[in-house]
């Protein structure tokens, strides 16, 4: 039977680890959180983001301005946060309304305030191997793998994505490991025959149930980074969601077929309670150490 690499405890053992190291600053880190209009699913993030820093004892302050704020107007407002000493992280909550240049904000958060691991600066420590903010859903992943001692040195792995957030970040936290790396996307060529070369598959494709059986090496490790929600009775019935489509009315589901991954996989990240409880823990161990460079250059 495929092992089902929960995410909760790995969030534990990560949230546990912060404790002592937030209590041995001369105060509390602060997070500043930027959270533009009303989108429902940003909503719910950032209340489970502001959630996370009461437990933890990090200050964090969220700010709502209107879904009508302009590029420069919000640039002001990252700006004053920039230059705040009692701030070490900023959260930028995408996606933005469309008239905002995303790309000019986010590059506008300062590098040692980039909660995110987004900005240019840090991306190309990551790439680099140099000491940085990580961007959080990868860096989760990986924790999640050492923590289930899941071999990464020497395996083949293949990252199913290309986005700034998840795809590439993963694949260079993944080559830095010692896994020799493959991406793919859309464009790529015999897609399911890569994929099948994968020891460790990491889909991040934005596409539910994409990844079926014929994907899978048997035996390999699939980790599964998509979070989709499925509207047809039928489409979850055959995903093996049918009981939580009717207590729901929807139901979730990953880039991964789930019957097919129980079945060929030898471990694998449920969706829910897989990948998920990371982002956050993550986020939090950039905060953290975030504050903590900065008290080390005060």
């Amino acid at each position: 039977m495929a092992q089902i690499l929960d995410g909760t405890p790995v969030r534990a053992q990560i949230l546990a680890s912060l404790k002592p190291r937030i209590e041995g600053l001369r105060r509390p880190p602060g997070l500043a959180v930027l959270l533009v209009g009303h989108n429902p699913a940003s909503e719910i993030y950032v209340r489970n983001k502001i959630k996370a820093c009461a437990e933890l004892g990090i200050y964090s302050e969220l700010l709502t301005p209107p879904e009508s704020i302009t590029t420069e107007e919000l640039l002001e407002t990252i700006e004053d946060l920039n230059r705040r000493a009692d701030i070490d992280g900023i959260l930028v909550q995408v996606p933005l309304p469309a008239q905002v240049d995303s790309r000019r904000v986010l590059e506008a958060v300062a590098p040692d305030k980039d909660a995110d691991g987004f900005h240019p600066l840090n991306v190309g420590h990551l790439v680099a191997g140099r000491p940085g903010p990580r961007a959080c859903t990868p860096a989760g992943i990986i924790e999640l793998l050492k923590y289930y001692r899941v071999g990464i040195e020497g395996r083949r792995a293949v990252v199913l994505g290309r986005s700034d957030i998840v795809g590439k970040p993963m694949a260079f936290m993944l080559l830095h490991e010692n896994a020799t790396v493959t991406i793919c996307h859309s464009r790529t060529s015999n897609l399911v025959e890569e994929c099948r070369r994968a020891d460790i598959l990491v889909a991040a494709m934005g596409r539910p149930a994409l990844v079926t059986s014929e994907y899978i090496a048997p035996g390999a490790t699939v980790i599964d980074v998509g979070m989709n929600r499925i509207t047809d009775l039928v489409e979850a019935t055959r995903l093996g969601k049918a009981a939580e489509f009717e207590r729901k009315g929807t139901a979730l589901v990953g880039d991964v077929n789930p019957v097919d991954v129980a079945r060929v996989a030898s471990a694998y990240t449920p969706v829910p309670r897989g990948v998920g409880p990371l982002t956050i823990a993550m986020l939090m161990a950039n905060t953290v150490a975030l504050a903590e460079r900065r008290a080390c250059s005060a």
